[in-house]
């Protein structure tokens, strides 16, 4: 549908007829697909729910801004799965005082259809995107079990990145693959306190919905500010509204937008256009033998595989960082290491390749990214690249600065192998002869006699450390190896 008045590469242009609900257009939809299905149902199973043999559509009606067809498609009745459980632990992030774990359980997943995309001007006017309209989405229903801001936020992660392992996003929260809305009640520590209930949770305050948040920090800031204006509104002798509120990045408060309707008012009936969702026992058999690796899979795989050995903290930043990019490119690049190992062996005792390639791609490659304020582009750097400089380090065919110099010659566009680079300019490692440590260690234990006197006469040897620090600094760049130095320094001050 083309808008008059747009050029041809502007949004406006390439709007479908059925986005906008104009005449006969919405009889010009798709069939559900298998390719919307499959990743739907891999979220079910990984959510451990019970999925639906049969399920179906319904038409949620209401009036708003960003429905212009007047209602909703969605599974109001008959969703295609229910009963789940999120595990969230304390490497998701967890508030402290929820322990180690938190079970949060799922009341149900349900297919339905996207709405328009909204964007609030100054001048209380509204812009109007229409490309994500009717679009399949899922949406995930948790049951009011979370009574932190920060868990809050960290059920959401944990759910993008099951969704992610699913195949059932393609970006992520703050590209607009997924948002959030939140339902905040508050109550008395006595759980007697509140008069509401839900799916059977007694006790609960009036809760007030909180739509379309863009991001974790925006979950957690939302729930914060809602949760404090909630407390102060019942100090001050108030009632809490049941409404929907509305909250704008880097604001200190909600805003009301409108009074929360009841479920009556939606009018929910039975889609006449479209049939019942079917899926077949082999279809769940299939799924289940092929699910791919889950977060939590992945994140014992990183920590307690030998080939890996991440720590927990380098673990979780590899799970969350760019959609899941830079957690491929390790794991691709820890596999060229292995095999680049199993020809020339390390020579370093104790090597542990995947460790220090976890440290060298989060904060060596991810440094120079975060220095030249550049987004992940794992072409910068190839993971064989990457790889191959970690293993000269390994045997020691060239220094940790050399190695870092490497990176960022990489980094800045040098196309040639890293061996040829290693050839071209030089920069093997050259040890030091015997010779030559023990005459830059003299050197620097007659420049600093009283030092020296310290340790020989005092036995204050931890005052070695000092002198070794001088001879890592003073020495030939990289060539001083700190074993071989302390071991000279210790015979020439006995």
């Amino acid at each position: 549908m083309r808008a008059f008045g747009y050029p041809a590469d502007s949004p406006e242009f390439k709007v479908r007829a059925v986005a906008t609900a104009c005449f006969q257009a919405l009889k010009q939809g798709e069939p559900l697909q298998p390719s919307t299905l499959i990743p739907a149902v891999l979220v079910a199973i990984a959510l451990i729910c019970d999925v639906e043999r049969v399920s179906s559509f319904d038409r949620k009606h209401y009036f708003y801004q960003d429905q212009p067809a007047g209602y909703q498609i969605t599974q109001y009745y008959d969703p295609y799965a229910r009963n789940g459980i999120l595990r969230l632990y304390k490497h998701d992030g967890i508030a402290p005082e929820d322990g180690d774990c938190v079970e949060i359980g799922i009341k149900q997943i349900q297919m339905e259809q996207d709405t328009a995309k909204s964007q609030e001007l100054p001048s209380h006017t509204y812009l109007l995107d229409f490309n994500r309209v009717s679009r399949p989405l899922i949406e995930i229903i948790t049951l009011p079990q979370i009574h932190s801001p920060a868990t809050a936020a960290a059920c959401v992660k944990k759910i993008q990145a099951i969704l992610q392992s699913c195949g059932a996003v393609t970006t992520g929260m703050e590209m607009g693959g997924l948002r959030a809305d939140v339902n905040v009640s508050v109550r008395k520590h006595d759980s007697a306190a509140g008069t509401h209930r839900y799916q059977g949770i007694m006790g609960l305050g009036q809760r007030t919905e909180i739509k379309n948040l863009s991001s974790f920090k925006a979950v957690e800031d939302a729930i914060i500010a809602e949760r404090d204006r909630q407390i102060a509104v019942l100090k001050a002798g108030g009632t809490i509204e049941g409404e929907t509120r509305g909250w704008t990045l880097g604001s200190t408060e909600t805003r009301k937008l409108r009074g929360k309707e009841g479920e009556v008012d939606y009018r929910y009936m039975p889609d006449p256009d479209l049939g019942p969702v079917v899926i077949g026992e082999d279809v769940l058999l299939e799924l289940h033998d092929t699910m791919p690796p889950l977060p939590d899979d992945i994140f014992k795989t990183l920590t307690e595989d030998p080939q890996y050995g991440l720590s927990a903290e380098d673990a979780k930043t590899l799970l969350e960082l760019d959609d899941g990019t830079r957690l491929d490119y390790y794991q691709d690049a820890v596999d060229m290491l292995n095999s680049f190992q199993a020809e020339n062996p390390a020579t370093v005792k104790g090597f542990a390749g995947g460790k220090m390639l976890g440290n060298w791609v989060l904060h060596e490659l991810g440094g120079l990214f975060s220095k030249y304020e550049l987004p992940w582009d794992p072409n910068r750097v190839s993971g064989q690249a990457l790889a191959e400089i970690v293993h000269l380090l390994s045997r020691k065919a060239i220094t940790g600065t050399t190695a870092k110099s490497l990176l960022a010659t990489v980094f800045d566009g040098d196309t040639r192998a890293i061996q040829q680079i290693v050839d071209e300019e030089d920069l093997s490692f050259k040890p030091l002869s015997r010779a030559e440590y023990i005459a830059l260690a003299e050197s620097i234990i007659q420049n600093n006699p009283e030092t020296a006197r310290e340790i020989r006469e005092n036995g204050k040897v931890g005052k070695i450390g000092w002198f070794l620090g001088q001879m890592m600094r003073l020495g030939d760049k990289g060539r001083v190896e700190a074993p071989r130095a302390r071991k000279i320094l210790e015979e020439l001050l006995r």
